[in-house]
């Protein structure tokens, strides 16, 4: 890891200035972002950021949404994938990494840094190792998940202690190239984010004498609202939860939920339609801080800082850390395509709401590692979040926005 990273920095280069220009063109005369104030406290708290971090990240946040793309058709098949890092002087920048071996100078804002295995390459190996999931149905034991890790530039694979083997056994399986495999011990398996204890968001009562909890994702056009898979199966009610483990009155029902049996692999997603007489707003909860407008559903970059909001742990700010991770839960569910965050979760807060500062929904929560006790963020801590385009095109659904 240390001798790639030292390798790496010596092979900056610049991609070709018209598309870039234009590009920074745009970027300089983008609006100013405006967060509301409880975005901006948390992201603050919890991103450990002074005010003056939080405008500098912001505008090269601004600078990745406009660039990602271009950046990435530039290097042609020679990107490496893009993504927002701070530096050491607690500064950001938007990192392009290529294969190109080009010299070329840097640019305010932006490294270009050299890598050995091209994006395509690394979302191949991946594709080997999902590969194996159709042949054997499931993930080795031990096996926790993998993932491409842009800054790392690597395909990682994610085993729990004393299962090292097990994840290489797994990777020659696959016929993965293993130089670009990086194995990675983790304190703790992901869990699903289904409690058997209650708070703020909605409940399940299906007579076997627990109430089963989740939280509400984003609001639709068609009436109802998308949320996680695990969370109820198609034709299951669910109900208003006015207060922890109150079973309030009935606000709808699943029409359809996608979640693998243990043993198999799918996706987390589902949608609930909402009885006549209830509201739907285009809002995310504060809670006790304001709530945040849905404005759009922009895909946020890799480093990007994301905030989730759930009815246990209420509202927790992180970054994305790769997108498209296939996620092996300590249950045996296999679930594919999510995306890795630092922000944290705890049981009930599945379903809920990922957005970014700026008002665009991301997705909604299907599990995690780590807690939101004790002093967070913290290297233990990780929630992974069903992208939300994903569930929307699957069923033919309209976020509902605001102004």
């Amino acid at each position: 890891m240390r001798k790639f990273a030292s390798w790496a920095k010596r092979g900056l280069i610049l991609l070709s200035p018209l598309p870039l220009f234009a590009a920074m063109t745009a970027y300089a005369a983008g609006p100013s972002d405006e967060l509301q104030s409880s975005v901006r406290a948390a992201m603050q708290r919890d991103l450990n950021l002074d005010a003056s971090q939080l405008a500098q990240y912001l505008k090269v946040e601004r600078l990745a949404n406009v660039q990602e793309k271009q950046l990435a058709k530039a290097q042609g098949r020679d990107f490496a994938g893009s993504w927002i890092e701070r530096k050491a002087n607690g500064q950001f920048h938007l990192v392009v990494a290529t294969t190109s071996l080009r010299p070329a100078k840097g640019l305010a804002d932006v490294e270009i840094r050299n890598a050995r295995h091209s994006l395509a390459s690394l979302e191949s190996a991946k594709g080997q190792l999902d590969g194996v999931l159709a042949r054997a149905g499931k993930a080795p034991a031990g096996v926790y998940g993998w993932y491409v890790d842009l800054p790392s530039n690597s395909l990682v694979v994610s085993v729990g202690k004393g299962h090292e083997q097990a994840g290489i056994d797994f990777v020659a399986a696959s016929g993965a190239d293993a130089r670009a495999v990086r194995i990675e011990t983790a304190e703790e398996q992901p869990s699903l984010r289904v409690a058997l204890e209650g708070g703020l968001g909605y409940l399940r009562n299906p007579g076997d004498g627990y109430l089963y909890a989740c939280s509400i994702g984003f609001p639709v056009t068609q009436g109802g609202y998308v949320t996680a898979g695990h969370c109820g199966d198609a034709g299951e009610v669910v109900y208003f939860e006015p207060s922890q483990w109150t079973l309030g009155p009935k606000i709808g029902s699943f029409v359809a939920s996608s979640f693998p049996n243990a043993g198999q692999t799918g996706n987390d997603f589902a949608w609930v339609k909402v009885d006549a007489g209830h509201t739907l707003a285009p809002v995310v909860d504060g809670y006790g801080n304001g709530d945040v407008t849905v404005r759009g559903s922009t895909e946020a970059a890799v480093g990007a800082a994301i905030c989730r909001s759930g009815r246990t742990s209420g509202w927790r700010c992180g970054t994305i850390e790769a997108k498209n991770q296939t996620v092996s839960y300590s249950t045996g569910e296999t679930i594919l395509n999510l995306t890795r965050t630092t922000a944290c979760s705890e049981g009930g807060d599945s379903g809920g709401s990922f957005i970014t500062g700026p008002g665009q929904a991301q997705g909604v929560l299907s599990g995690g590692s780590g807690s939101c006790k004790g002093k967070t963020p913290n290297n233990r801590t990780r929630s992974f979040y069903q992208p939300l385009l994903p569930i929307l095109q699957n069923y033919n659904l309209t976020l509902l926005t605001g102004t």
